[in-house]
This record gives C-alpha cells, sequence and structure tokens, in this order.
C-alpha cells in the first residue's frame, strides 16, 4: 500500500529539485508564493512553511517586499577545505550584530513583521526537539533583522545563520539542550518581542544582550 504524501512534503520535493537546477544559480530570484503554489498544487501558507526552512537552513534568503533569493556561498576555503568560524566567534559576532539591530526593527517593524515574530516565539515554545528549537530560534531571531527593512542588516543576519552551519555548532547545541533552557529561552525570547511590540528599542536592545550572554554562557562557559 502506496503512503499518501503530504503537501509539505511535496512542496519541499519540488523546492529542491529547483534549488538544484543550473537555472537558479546563487542570487536568483525565486518565483513568488502565489506563482510556487499554483505550479505545485498547494496553498501558498505550505510554500512559505517549505521556504522558512530552507531559510533556516541558510539556503535561500527572504527580503521583504523584494523576494526569495538563493542564497550566496559563505563557506571560506584554504588549502581545499572549508573553513568555518569557532563558536567563540560566532557569539562575539551575534553579541556585536544582534542588539544593535533591535532599535532599528523597533522603529521599521510592520504588523506583518510582528506576526512573524509572534510565530515564530509560538514555535520555539512548541519545540521538543534540540533540532525543531533550533530552527525557530533560527527563525525569530531572523526575524527580527527582517523587520528592520535594510537589506545590509538582513544580510549580516543571513550571515551569522550560514556561519552555524557546521556540525560543531549543533552538535554544541545539542549537548547544551536541555527543557530548562528551552524555557529560559523562550522567555527571553518573548521579552525581545515584547519589547519590539511596546516599540521601545533600549529595553529591546538590553533584552536581546541579556538573551545572547546567557547564550554564550551556556554554549561556552563564563
Amino acid at each position: 500500500m502506496t503512503m499518501a504524501v503530504g503537501p509539505l512534503a511535496v512542496a519541499r520535493e519540488h523546492l529542491a529539485k529547483m534549488l538544484s537546477a543550473d537555472e537558479f544559480a546563487p542570487g536568483a530570484r525565486l518565483p513568488t508564493e502565489r506563482d510556487l503554489a499554483a505550479d505545485i498544487g498547494v496553498s501558498r501558507a505550505v510554500v512559505r512553511s517549505a521556504l522558512d526552512e530552507l531559510a533556516a537552513q541558510g539556503r535561500v534568503v527572504r527580503h521583504v517586499g523584494r523576494g526569495t533569493f538563493v542564497a550566496p556561498r559563505q563557506e571560506t576555503f584554504i588549502a581545499g577545505e572549508a573553513v568555518y568560524p569557532s563558536p567563540a566567534e560566532i557569539m562575539t559576532s551575534r553579541l556585536v550584530l544582534e542588539p544593535e539591530m533591535l532599535p532599528v526593527a523597533v522603529a521599521s517593524a510592520t504588523h506583518s513583521d510582528l506576526l512573524e515574530m509572534r510565530r515564530c516565539l509560538a514555535g520555539g515554545e512548541a519545540a521538543h526537539t534540540s533540532e525543531e528549537f533550533e530552527h525557530w530560534d533560527t527563525m525569530l531571531h531572523h526575524s527580527f533583522a527582517v523587520a528592520t527593512h535594510n537589506s545590509v542588516l538582513i544580510g549580516a543576519s543571513q550571515l551569522l545563520i550560514d556561519s552555524r552551519r557546521q556540525p560543531v555548532w549543533g552538535s554544541l547545541k545539542k549537548r547544551t539542550f536541555t527543557p530548562e533552557t528551552r524555557q529560559c529561552y523562550c522567555a527571553e525570547h518573548a521579552a525581545i518581542v515584547a519589547a519590539v511590540e511596546d516599540r521601545d528599542p533600549d529595553a529591546a536592545r538590553e533584552a536581546m544582550r541579556t538573551h545572547l550572554r546567557h547564550v554564550r554562557i551556556n554554549l561556552l562557559g563564563p
């Protein structure tokens, strides 16, 4: 008996084939969600979920009002081998960049941006595994950058996402993931979102800084 394939799986397969085609090289713009939904035969919500997954994986970059693009290749190569930044370098970069994005997001976030933050927040709260939580954690942090409506800041956020696509980062996050950690991170995420919704740039910046310092201690120690 052949099992039915769900619409999200169909959308994933279609997009995977599309990204492997020569037509869609790094930097190429993908068709709109509406066109993709019509081509695949699924709803726009399903297409959006599949594209969200690809964005979290660093395979596409999504810009509000501009569309979805194939992500550039960010790896650095030395002697033919990919070289990734260390977890310490990643956390230092995040502490420098992400808190300072928040005042811009506070000033620029639309109602749609706020809804996306809440969607990602709910996804993280419902996550049960390290992989599920990492997906929604990545999506939420990127939603703050997207809310700035600044292509440079959005690109910087995407670069931070790309830097985490490595086994060392994944294993470190998985090793330090506990129900207590998830609960604490979710509370910190909620504080950031609430500050953005309140249009309080100082509170949003400080909430992000507090959260990232906590993440750094959990991952790397005091």
